[in-house]
């Protein structure tokens, strides 16, 4: 396959996994929504079959979706990353380029779909966490250890996958995010991945998602739903420096721990797989 076949699939898978993915986070956490406050396995489970649609649209090039999993067959000493895509650079830069962009215009489509929903949102932090992850507690080394270990588990369990004849696939990677969500979502709402983190918060800094004429103080966001809608409120740099709810902020600051921390774990699985699988 060439850098724009390979491209196309990544983007268009990895734009369907982050459309559902954002869209069950947008249903749950934004006001007036038909799902809102609909909780913490609503999310994992609408991620769950992100990933799941995402993996059959993309089944070309494998559907890796993920920066993390392309990362980890390149560690793990993969000859190819699928059938007839050899691994190389041009390869893996079209993997990794298809879906920072995919996952970029996946998050625009969620928020045309929820538009009169964010328009009614006064809650920043809430619409911040439609796109992108953020810790339930602000501890930058414990929070990328939690990415690490998370996305190890997601990228050697896959690899794991391909060495077994189970035949699920697609329904097999699913059940793996919805069990990784309900079991270490919790301390940063396991981004997982790279792009889906980092495409939709480049698209949140974009888009126009801000209130106008809207300065009431807003409610804090319901118990479980911190990994994809964080109170930003309490989330501070420091002791008594609050994130004002109520600001548009794409948390750059903390935006290194989703790219970095799934980057080294899905690279230590790939390690640890060749020695192990």
């Amino acid at each position: 396959m060439d850098f724009s076949s390979i491209f196309a699939s990544e983007a268009l898978g990895t734009g369907i996994l982050v459309l559902l993915g954002a869209g069950v986070v947008a249903n749950v956490v934004l006001g007036k929504s038909k799902g809102f406050d609909g909780g913490w396995l609503l999310i994992s489970f609408g991620w769950g079959i992100g990933v799941f649609a995402g993996v059959y649209v993309a089944y070309k090039t494998g559907g890796h979706l993920n920066p993390a999993v392309t990362i980890g067959n390149l560690f793990a000493g993969a000859e190819e990353y699928a059938p007839g895509v050899r691994v190389n650079v041009t390869t893996t830069l079209a993997y990794l380029s298809g879906q920072l962009s995919g996952a970029f215009v996946g998050a625009c489509a969620a928020y045309v779909a929820y538009k009169r929903h964010f328009d009614e949102e006064p809650d920043e932090g809430r619409k911040l966490g439609v796109f992108s992850t953020g810790p339930a507690i602000r501890s930058y080394t414990w929070n990328f250890l939690t990415e690490v270990i998370a996305t190890f588990v997601l990228v050697f369990v896959i690899l794991a996958f391909g060495k077994t004849p189970s035949g699920l696939g697609p329904l097999a990677a699913a059940l793996l995010v919805v069990g990784i969500g309900a079991s270490l979502g919790g301390p940063t709402g396991y981004a997982i991945n790279p792009a889906r983190d980092l495409g939709p918060r480049i698209a949140y800094a974009l888009l126009p998602t801000r209130r106008r004429a809207d300065h009431a103080l807003p409610e804090r966001i319901p118990a479980g739903v911190g990994a994809s809608g964080t109170d930003r409120r309490v989330v501070a740099e420091s002791p008594g420096d609050p994130v004002s709810s109520s600001v548009k902020s794409a948390d750059w600051s903390y935006a290194w721990v989703p790219v970095l921390g799934p980057l080294v774990g899905g690279a230590l699985a790939g390690l640890v797989a060749q020695l192990y699988l």
